[in-house]
């Protein structure tokens, strides 16, 4: 059931669900997307080896992000221990400084997950540290796991797309390996995707920032 759920909003499967979204206009102009690209498939073509090849993907990504959102006053961040953030986590801007998105150790999954949160994030959630969630480690009981997911569901689905559009491969994340309870019966891999596909049936519903980005990611590494 949810390797079928998966392969309908994989483009190999689907490539017209993802034409939908060629009618979102992109931010960037033709000029600029055609830089993108070229780098984005510059970097893919060179051998070397993965952490590597994850740095400069990253730092693409970032440099895309920050162009494409500078109007929002928002940067994303590498998260290291040199830069003072080793860990994910939101910062809203204050009067001399642009909000930061820290995704974790340089890993790029880790940006596109804390970009989608940012994206669904209203007006007021983008004023709040980690836009106020309310969060509980590793370790969560049965009920704090539901909540946990039920929060995640429409994030996820945002980052399966956008991770999917980037060629690259998605996995759930369920973020509780040391749980004391069966979570084989969590419908939330099921959830996430069954999100996934309404959003790219109707790329209308997705928060106009995950439009944003969605489309530039579709036209640098799909087309």
């Amino acid at each position: 059931m949810t390797n079928s759920l998966f392969q309908k909003i994989t483009y190999q499967h689907t490539p017209k669900l993802w034409n939908k979204i060629l009618q979102i206009k992109p931010l960037l102009t033709d000029e600029d997307i055609k830089r993108y690209k070229s780098e984005w498939q510059k970097i893919n073509e060179t051998s070397t080896n993965d952490a590597l090849k994850e740095h400069i993907l990253t730092e693409w990504l970032i440099n895309l992000f920050n162009t494409l959102f500078i109007c929002h006053n928002t940067i994303l961040v590498r998260g290291e221990f040199k830069n003072g953030f080793d860990e994910p986590e939101y910062f809203p801007a204050t009067v001399s400084k642009p909000a930061k998105i820290v995704f974790a150790h340089g890993f790029f999954a880790s940006a596109l997950h804390e970009i989608s949160h940012w994206s669904i994030a209203g007006k007021y959630r983008r004023t709040l540290n980690d836009f106020g969630y309310w969060y509980a480690p590793d370790g969560r009981t049965h009920s704090q796991q539901q909540q946990f997911e039920q929060v995640e569901i429409k994030p996820q689905a945002i980052e399966c797309l956008l991770t999917l559009a980037c060629g690259r491969n998605f996995q759930i994340s369920q973020d509780n390996l040391f749980a004391d309870f069966d979570t084989s019966k969590s419908t939330f891999e099921q959830d996430v995707y069954k999100q996934a596909y309404t959003y790219l049936s109707k790329p209308d519903k997705l928060p106009k920032d995950a439009q944003a980005l969605l489309i530039t990611f579709v036209k640098i590494c799909l087309q």
